[in-house]
């Protein structure tokens, strides 16, 4: 009878086989994630690097930042916040930046785009910020909306190309609950009514032209379109960042004339920012002191 030579796992790396078809529970489990050395917050390398890049790109040093951050697409919104409560200005070789010490706030002009979103949650993620805040513009889809009214929006559709890199494309892009929740309060005590729902993210612009894609809009019954909030959301998970936004509506892209102009934008600028703003700015000076502990779940 020939004998079977028993083959051992090296010493030091335990053997795979078990009950799970020859393979650790680890491996067998679709729901046990890799570890992976891609976060900003589990490589100090890249860390090092993103941070010296969000001083290069803001021109700001990084000790000057608050933990209370608001994100914008609009050199206005920095002109509006500096007047109201500014103390100190930077304009780095991408981005802008104004500090406030009596709020205790900064806000960062990070341009416009799901590629920029993302890039910009990376970067603050190096000075640990407790919240951050995108107050954003969007189209109104929904035919009870009108300019000027605020949507605080409960999850982003992700089209667009940035978020894949971060998490697969069925993971949901969820603003942090207790951001959301304590910005609509502020709405609530100004007196001010806000909607909720789902907005679309997309890189696609002048889809206001493509009778396809409004045609897959109206399918959806997402609240309003804009091009940062699904990109912003996932790379603030991953990146350990607590985020939410709050969105102005400029524009109803779906009805006719309804499609911003220069002179629609210069309505809505003169017409909405200092509100918008004001919400914002207590918002993130107040959620310091008056807001639940944000991250009310345990990272992995």
């Amino acid at each position: 009878m020939k004998r079977v030579r028993r083959v051992r796992a090296p010493r030091g790396r335990p053997s795979r086989k078990g009950r799970f078809g020859g393979v650790s529970p680890a491996a067998a489990t679709p729901y046990v994630v890799p570890k992976t050395n891609n976060r900003i917050h589990s490589n100090a390398e890249k860390r090092r690097i993103a941070q010296d890049m969000l001083e290069r790109y803001t021109g700001s040093p990084a000790e000057r930042y608050k933990k209370q951050i608001i994100l914008t697409n609009f050199d206005y919104y920095l002109e509006r916040f500096h007047s109201l409560c500014g103390s100190e200005r930077f304009k780095g070789s991408a981005m802008s930046v104004v500090h406030s010490d009596s709020a205790n706030v900064s806000i960062v002009d990070f341009s416009i785009g799901s590629p920029n979103a993302a890039l910009i949650i990376e970067l603050l993620s190096t000075v640990d910020p407790k919240a951050v805040l995108f107050l954003g513009m969007t189209g109104g889809l929904h035919r009870s909306l009108k300019v000027g009214d605020f949507i605080i929006p409960t999850a982003a559709i992700r089209d667009e190309g940035a978020s894949v890199h971060f998490m697969p494309s069925q993971v949901p892009a969820l603003p942090t609950f207790k951001v959301q929740k304590f910005v609509s309060q502020m709405l609530v005590e100004k007196g001010l009514d806000y909607r909720t729902g789902v907005v679309h993210t997309t890189d696609y612009r002048f889809w206001e032209f493509d009778e396809r894609f409004k045609a897959i809009l109206r399918e959806e019954r997402a609240l309003g379109i804009e091009m940062e909030c699904a990109a912003l959301f996932i790379t603030g998970f991953v990146s350990k960042v607590a985020i939410g936004a709050m969105l102005l509506v400029s524009d109803l892209p779906l009805r006719r004339s309804g499609i911003k102009t220069k002179k629609s934008a210069r309505k809505v600028f003169r017409q909405f920012t200092d509100i918008h703003l004001e919400v914002g700015i207590k918002s993130m000076s107040e959620i310091a002191e008056r807001g639940e502990h944000i991250r009310h779940y345990k990272w992995d």
